[in-house]
């Protein structure tokens, strides 16, 4: 299978560039030759035919040859908000999210968070997580990447959230008692659906009522107790199911 890269800058047929630092150094570590074939995305759509016309010591230049039409995307968004686990299995969080096609990640600072993030840490710890979610991307034939927003607390995050419509699409994994999400689900949301989930030990009943009031529905994903790690997948699974099937 070609080399899939992701390239923020616009891409199109005749261009011809120097792959971004990261980029070239996956074409280097795969041994790639001027001549050979690779596939480019750059998040609007499809993906590009490309060739590489020169390998430098650390650069690497390429030929943009033309589109390739590619829909793999979910067709509705898929967006998560969570107090951050620990930073192993936010790592893996992401990358899994990513292959199940979420469209954003919000990690939030909550009362239980074991992960405290501030200032330029927080900073560099989003960078990396983004760069999670390109890898992810290029790995899963994804022509998107999900956005990574940077930290915040779940407060302030709250108070930014919209004035929530009939139908909002919003939900918060509850601990307690609450209906399964399949009858939890709105029949219209515009295409955008979002769940807020807890870190280790959960929200605080005092944060899922700060969240109900602001128009998320308390659901449950079943009987069994998902790590923090574990839940935001599974709804995305779920979501992916409900939302697939004919109406």
């Amino acid at each position: 299978m070609s080399l899939r890269l992701f390239v923020e800058s616009p891409l199109s047929a005749g261009l011809e560039f120097g792959l971004p630092e990261d980029a070239a150094r996956h074409v280097q570590v795969r041994r790639l030759q001027p001549g050979d074939d690779l596939r480019l995305f750059d998040g609007a759509g499809g993906e590009w035919q490309a060739q590489v016309t020169r390998m430098g010591k650390r650069e690497v230049d390429v030929r943009v040859v033309e589109h390739l039409p590619a829909d793999r995307e979910l067709p509705f968004d898929l967006e998560i908000a969570l107090g951050m686990p620990t930073n192993e299995r936010m790592d893996a969080l992401i990358e899994k999210a990513t292959e199940l096609g979420v469209a954003a990640i919000q990690p939030l600072q909550t009362e239980r968070s074991v992960l405290r993030l501030d200032g330029e840490r927080a900073a560099r710890r989003v960078a990396h997580w983004q760069a999670v979610a390109v890898g992810a991307s290029e790995q899963s034939g994804r022509t998107c990447v999900p956005v990574v927003a940077p930290v915040t607390s779940l407060s302030t995050w709250l108070a930014a959230q919209p004035d929530p419509a009939p139908h909002a699409g919003r939900f918060v994994m509850s601990t307690g008692t609450a209906p399964a999400l399949a009858r939890a689900l709105a029949p219209a949301t515009g295409g955008r659906w979002l769940a807020l989930s807890g870190p280790e030990g959960g929200l605080t009943a005092d944060e899922e009522a700060a969240a109900a009031a602001r128009g998320f529905a308390r659901i449950s994903l079943g009987g069994l107790i998902l790590r923090a790690d574990t839940a935001p997948l599974a709804w995305l699974a779920q979501m992916a199911v409900l939302l697939s099937r004919p109406a």
